[in-house]
């Protein structure tokens, strides 16, 4: 049976990431049948034009405003009718065989919706991708490995590589790079478009774990990821806008720690102005 499939790139001011992303696909190009579709957030740095100019028959979407990660990718999904879709993050690089790989693992597992990769840095230092339902315990526990790993603390990266090196069902996979089944990502509605930037990945792969469907790591394939390339260009905004995921988040999922999450931000001077409404706490007071 052949399945097609549709890689979604969502860019914001990300030019060289984004042109080295899409050369090492097209050096080594997904032998399923595939589409390429990126969807420029109103990127001033040319993108655009050096896309068009580079590979005149690739879709771009130009989504005219900033619309953040969710909402741009939604955009791409909606603009496509694959079986599979590809949420991949314009500072990738996507080695020989990586995408075939996924799409192979994602087939071969009837019971997994979604399937995401080892991921690396340039280095090859690995990157932790994948975990457990966000809560404050399981952040504190993940926020501990991760900069023991990036320390280099011997016991951390031990434990860090350890778990990366079977394939196995978790909670989430980063959406960096994380290959769906269409019929499953339209069945929750696609990522919540409330999350802006941060947390939307670990959102979605909830909203699919709820249809009884399985989330899959597979060390097998191994995609480099050269992390906060976006954020580098706006780190204020960037930050504020992690913060209202967080808080999103939490009062979307964990509603009882929405008050003491809000309380410590403020108590740090890191409470983003601006609140969105669109995510409520409990009481319906209008602020995330």
């Amino acid at each position: 049976m052949s399945y097609s499939l549709a890689i979604i790139i969502v860019s914001y001011n990300t030019r060289t990431e984004l042109e080295h992303c899409l050369a090492t696909i097209a050096e080594h190009p997904p032998s399923v049948p595939h589409e390429i579709v990126v969807v420029d957030n109103a990127s001033t740095d040319g993108s655009v034009r050096a896309v068009r100019a580079r590979w005149p028959s690739l879709r771009i979407v130009e989504a005219g405003d900033n619309l953040g990660f969710a909402r741009a990718t939604n955009l791409g999904i909606r603009s496509t009718s694959s079986d599979c879709v590809l949420l991949l993050n314009s500072d990738t690089e996507v080695p020989e065989g990586a995408v075939d790989g996924l799409v192979t693992c994602l087939l071969a597992r009837p019971d997994v919706a979604a399937v995401g990769p080892r991921l690396v840095d340039y280095q090859g230092r690995l990157e932790i991708s994948f975990g457990a339902m966000l809560s404050p315990w399981v952040e504190l526990v993940q926020k501990f490995l991760v900069l023991g790993h990036r320390a280099g603390l011997p016991i951390l990266n031990g434990l860090a590589e350890r778990r990366a090196r079977h394939e196995r069902m978790v909670d989430w996979v980063s959406g960096a790079c994380l290959l769906v089944r269409r019929r499953e990502a339209e069945a929750v509605g696609l990522l919540d478009e409330r999350f802006f930037l941060y947390t939307e990945d670990v959102d979605f792969c909830a909203a699919l774990r709820g249809l009884g469907r399985g989330v899959l790591f597979t060390p097998n394939v191994e995609i480099v990821h050269a992390r906060g390339r976006s954020r580098r260009h706006e780190p204020e905004r960037a930050q504020a806008a992690y913060r209202r995921s967080h808080l999103a988040f939490y009062a979307k999922h964990h509603p009882a720690w929405y008050p003491l999450l809000r309380g410590y931000l403020r108590l740090r001077g890191q409470l983003p102005f601006p609140e969105s409404p669109e995510i409520s706490a409990p009481g319906g007071d209008g602020e995330r």
